[in-house]
């Protein structure tokens, strides 16, 4: 009974993590990051980027801290 509330949490925190990559790839956000003042690069590349290695690293984590229990 244990190992099935341990997989329904960990469902839930991959459920979580896709709710937070939504958020971050969600166009009004992307629009209101493209639209930010930038100096000589824009804002946008650099988020994206930030963003997409957060939801990489988070998953990973996620996935690596269950394998090793």
């Amino acid at each position: 009974m244990k190992s099935s509330g341990v997989k329904s949490r960990q469902a839930e925190r991959l459920t979580a993590l896709v709710a937070i990559a939504l958020l971050l790839f969600c166009p009004p956000l992307i629009i209101v990051i493209d639209r930010l003042p930038s100096f000589s690069v824009g804002w946008l590349p650099l988020y994206l980027f930030i963003a997409w290695a957060v939801v990489i690293g988070l998953t990973a984590w996620l996935m690596e801290h269950r394998a090793g229990r």
